[in-house]
């Protein structure tokens, strides 16, 4: 079983048969359904399955969460690179800017 604190397997029996229900921990209060599977003859095999959904649940969540991150740092880099760029840009208009006073000035001397 997962030692996840969001994620969790719920089995339930209805009537006859066996319920398998992969919940998530939205907040303190409220778990909402992420997955389910009805129909199992036995506890074992809905329990089983579970297990199984779960892990395969969990390692592509592990996998979103890595291509999410990795996307998030490669836009905050570029956005860094942007930023450093046109502060540079700045500081040459400021200078050239400054140039151009400096010429002025000794015109007028």
């Amino acid at each position: 079983m997962s030692d996840s604190k969001k994620y969790a397997l719920r089995v339930i029996q209805i009537e006859d048969t066996w319920k398998t229900e992969i919940t998530r921990r939205m907040t303190s209060t409220k778990t909402i359904v992420s997955k389910s599977q009805d129909g199992f003859a036995s506890e074992a095999e809905a329990t089983a399955w579970g297990e199984q959904s779960l892990q395969g649940f969990l390692s592509k969540q592990v996998d979103r969460n890595k291509r999410k991150t990795e996307k998030h740092l490669k836009a905050k880099s570029l956005a860094a690179a942007i930023a450093a760029e046109s502060a540079v840009d700045e500081e040459e208009l400021f200078d050239a800017e400054d140039d151009a006073e400096d010429e002025d000035d000794e015109e007028l001397n």
